[in-house]
């Protein structure tokens, strides 16, 4: 549209008046935290909550993610199993309470990833399969039935899994467009006759969701979630007293210890009342077994918190780092221990995944295992 002559004059005018409303400020300076930053901080940044990292998984991740996960169901079913590739029949994660398995009664984990959260044409395609093969007599139908994804159940979805009636009405009205020809490859299936009579007498209450928090849970308990989601170990426990008495399987590291005693004093120590008139000689294997057990007290602490081999790894880095030491010439047995554990309590293993849990006594103990397993040795004849 033209301007007339006064639109002319007065519409720089008008543009003047709107640009004065516009407000501007200076940049604030960004609040400083209320804590000391650590390394670890500056170095990765903020942790990433579980759940929010969960979120991120591409299908890969997802699959190792769930793998890890349905260990933690070992203790809880007979048997777990995962039914991998083609022709699974919709059975993804199969968890039997007795050994008739999937004629028996069983739970199914129904494990899907979406980057978004699962809908009601994703569940009704499964709960199809589910159907269709239970009534063709693949299996028995699963007393529950769960869905898992890293979004969860969208709000839709959940609202049909908590209405079973909504469900089943749902399921019927999207078969033909979202189920009937997905079930199988070869054929469509029709929802008629026997086969209808079968979905109409069937229990919908199995179908449920599985909460994403409630499965990180679950994962929390098995040996891969610190490396997966990190958060570090938690406080070990204080160790048990020392027992009187030499158990079993200290056996072999307490023999080699009695005779780089005797190396070293000429007489001969087969038993702890033969050191009569030899307390340092007491008090040294008294701090040597009571290292052994600090070191036993580790590795079972971190045996179901942390992947399997972690702990010996640790036993590995100590070992390879007093070889040497150990192989070293030394006036007898005695000197020999003592310059390895020497060695060994000295150690820097910051880049282990134990350090944070480890103690220079631990380290002690480690060499003591390693005796014990016939790895290190103190006196030439052993």
């Amino acid at each position: 549209m033209a301007l007339l002559k006064a639109d002319i004059y007065w519409y720089p005018r008008l543009l003047m008046n709107v640009r004065s409303k516009v407000e501007l400020a200076d940049i604030a300076i960004p609040s400083t935290a209320d804590t000391m930053p650590t390394a670890a901080l500056m170095l990765s940044g903020p942790p990433i909550e579980p759940l929010t990292r969960l979120m991120t998984y591409d299908s890969g991740k997802w699959e190792e993610f769930i793998n890890e996960w349905v260990t933690s169901l070992g203790t809880t079913y007979k048997s777990v199993q995962r039914f991998t590739g083609a022709g699974d029949k919709g059975v993804d994660v199969a968890a039997f309470t007795d050994s008739k398995q999937l004629l028996g009664v069983w739970h199914n984990y129904q494990c899907k990833h979406y980057s978004k959260s699962l809908g009601p044409a994703d569940a009704y395609l499964e709960i199809g399969k589910c159907l269709w093969f239970s009534f063709n007599e693949e299996f028995d139908p699963p007393s529950r039935y769960f869905f898992v994804a890293p979004r969860g159940v969208s709000t839709k979805l959940g609202l049909l899994l908590a209405n079973k009636s909504k469900l089943k009405a749902g399921l019927y009205k999207a078969w033909e467009k979202t189920v009937s020809t997905k079930i199988t490859s070869t054929r469509s299936v029709e929802l008629e006759g026997d086969f209808k009579a079968y979905v109409e007498a069937f229990d919908f209450t199995i179908f449920e969701a599985a909460a994403p928090l409630k499965i990180l849970e679950q994962h929390r308990k098995t040996p891969y979630f610190i490396q997966r989601f990190g958060g570090g170990l938690p406080a070990r426990p204080k160790v048990n007293d020392l027992p009187e008495t030499i158990d079993p399987h200290e056996a072999v590291y307490t023999k080699k210890l009695f005779a780089a005693y005797s190396d070293h004093s000429g007489a001969s120590i087969q038993t702890p009342k033969d050191f009569t008139g030899l307390p340092k000689l007491r008090k040294h294997f008294n701090r040597s077994r009571e290292a052994f057990y600090h070191s036993e007290s580790l590795r079972v602490f971190v045996r179901d918190k942390t992947e399997p081999g972690t702990y010996e790894s640790l036993q590995d880095e100590v070992c390879d780092a007093v070889a040497d030491t150990c192989d070293g010439d030394h006036s007898d047995g005695l000197a020999r221990v003592v310059a390895v554990t020497d060695k060994a309590q000295n150690l820097k293993l910051d880049a282990h995944p134990l350090s944070p849990s480890t103690f220079p006594r631990d380290l002690k103990g480690i060499c003591h295992q390693l005796a014990n397993d016939d790895r290190l040795d103190w006196s030439d004849d052993d």
